[in-house]
């Protein structure tokens, strides 16, 4: 099945950055955008069958991740979840513990925090694989700690962080736990109960649904401070007249998730270390994994190539859409702040690119990207770069 949004010209491995929406998604979102207009929060005909549909989307999302339907709320997306459960749960004067290499919805809010409500913000390191240390966090923890907030896996290097057992230590020091698991659902199969969570972020547009709709599990019996008031929608938990044709399209798409999890995963780890192979070959000596060997998202690897800055790799390879850690800034390109934290230079860092693959890539994308990014390297590097 071909997707009406990808053009046959240029090859897609930026999954990780965002989904193209399954037709699926957009086939069963569709009737509550054209004909199923009512408020699912009023009593009358029209709001019947969108309350009926927001309420099945929410089983749908609850059956993903292993949780009780009424502990999701529907969110616009992974950032405001994950500034939900921080600042819904930390009170001013209050620590919080995270790590380096967390998105900048977690770290930016924590910071924000530490600005305004002198909130003491603990920031882990991560190993040259960009794992936590769990005997860092047991350090961590105090009698003032309220919330961990650890991300499941790094949309960088795909690394996937011992989450459960992270969320042990939490608990036994009196500490609840969030985490940010947007890069991870339905791309590994994982449970809250199993992860033993009390929080978890789920992203629509990171799962082959719109941008705009996202998920917060909140455990039951955890208290938290909503930050949007009004008519108490979800729960009293996020205000505003529901979304439900987004709410319906993310219903979709973990039903698709649920149903290909653990055969996609086998199927992207396969053509992934297809693409690693493939530039090894034709690059040897000068390719970099950054991240863990096994520890990581079937379908990401992030790379570094000996002697050619990221950036101008990918600019001298117009038929692969990927990405690069780093930030440009007037033209001067700042390495990835997440390869920094993991001890690698700033060389190695700015030499990265980022390949994820998903669901419409295919074995003869991978070779053809190799080929195309193996021949930009070497017309880049040339011999006097001591390259072939």
């Amino acid at each position: 099945m071909s997707h009406p949004g990808l053009d046959e010209d240029v090859i897609y491995l930026d999954y990780n950055a965002t989904t193209p929406v399954d037709p699926r998604v957009a086939e069963a979102a569709w009737p509550y955008i054209s004909r199923f207009f009512g408020n699912p929060s009023t009593s009358y005909r029209y709001a019947e069958q969108p309350r009926r549909a927001l309420a099945e989307a929410r089983r749908q999302v609850a059956g993903l991740i292993g949780s009780r339907p009424e502990e999701v709320v529907f969110t616009s997306g992974g950032s405001e979840s994950d500034a939900t459960a921080i600042r819904g749960l930390v009170p001013a004067g209050g620590h919080v513990v995270t790590q380096r290499t967390e998105h900048p919805a977690v770290l930016r809010t924590c910071r924000s925090l530490e600005r305004l409500h002198d909130v003491h913000v603990t920031y882990l390191p991560v190993d040259g694989h960009g794992l936590v240390d769990p005997a860092a966090l047991e350090e961590a923890v105090t009698s003032r700690t309220r919330l961990v907030s650890i991300m499941t896996a790094n949309g960088e290097t795909g690394v996937l962080q011992p989450v459960a057992e992270l969320a042990e230590i939490a608990h036994r020091r009196g500490a609840l736990f969030h985490t940010d698991a947007a890069q991870a659902v339905g791309k590994v199969p994982l449970a809250v109960d199993e992860l033993g969570v009390d929080l978890l972020t789920v992203a629509g547009h990171k799962l082959y649904a719109p941008k705009g709709v996202g998920a917060l599990y909140v455990r039951k019996g955890v208290a938290i401070e909503p930050m949007l008031h009004g008519g108490g929608q979800e729960g009293g938990l996020r205000a505003g007249t529901e979304n439900t044709a987004y709410a319906v399209a993310l219903g979709a798409a973990a039903v698709l998730a649920a149903d290909a999890t653990a055969h996609e995963a086998t199927r992207l780890r396969a053509l992934r270390d297809l693409l690693h192979l493939r530039l090894h070959q034709r690059l040897p000596g000068r390719i970099l994994l950054n991240g863990h060997p096994d520890r990581r998202l079937p379908g990401t690897l992030n790379i570094s190539v000996s002697g050619v800055g990221g950036t101008e790799l990918l600019a001298a390879t117009p038929r692969i859409a990927a990405a690069t850690g780093s930030a440009c800034h007037t033209g001067d390109p700042e390495p990835s702040a997440v390869l920094l934290a993991m001890g690698l230079d700033r060389g190695r860092a700015l030499s990265a690119v980022r390949l994820s693959l998903g669901r419409w890539t295919t074995e003869q994308e991978v070779e053809t990207a190799a080929r195309l990014l193996a021949d930009s390297a070497d017309r880049l590097s040339g011999p006097a770069a001591g390259f072939p």
